[in-house]
């Protein structure tokens, strides 16, 4: 048996998680809109696969990240929504997104304006 090597830097595991593609996107979606059935979470969620979304669901299960709660109905209904755990992730997610919007900010106001047509260019 293959002794595993301790990591020095203890975020690397969550990290590993975080960055897989899809993930934060269905971390953000469930933190921001509360739980979700999975036919509404990947509508949300533009461009992901019902593949991927079912194994990053599956993984995030896994690790204690979300719940998913299954209703023995006629079809039956699962509902995924984000765990206390995730709570702790969610307060980074919202300082964020508060960085992202003040960079988009800087940007939008940092980029040219495009030219207006009625002005005549100067060549």
């Amino acid at each position: 048996m293959k002794r595993r090597e301790s990591n020095p830097c203890q975020i690397s595991g969550l990290l590993e998680i975080l960055t897989r593609p899809w993930t934060m996107h269905i971390l953000w979606s469930l933190s921001r809109n509360g739980p979700q059935r999975f036919s509404v979470l990947r509508r949300q969620i533009e461009g992901i696969s019902s593949r991927v979304l079912t194994e990053r669901l599956r993984t995030l299960e896994e690790r204690g990240f979300i719940y998913r709660k299954y209703e023995p109905t006629i079809p039956p209904c699962v509902t995924y929504g984000i765990t206390n755990r995730m709570r702790d992730i969610e307060k980074v997610l919202g300082e964020l997104d508060r960085i992202a919007k003040g960079w988009n900010a800087e940007e939008t106001a940092a980029s040219p304006s495009p030219p207006d047509p009625a002005e005549p260019s100067v060549t």
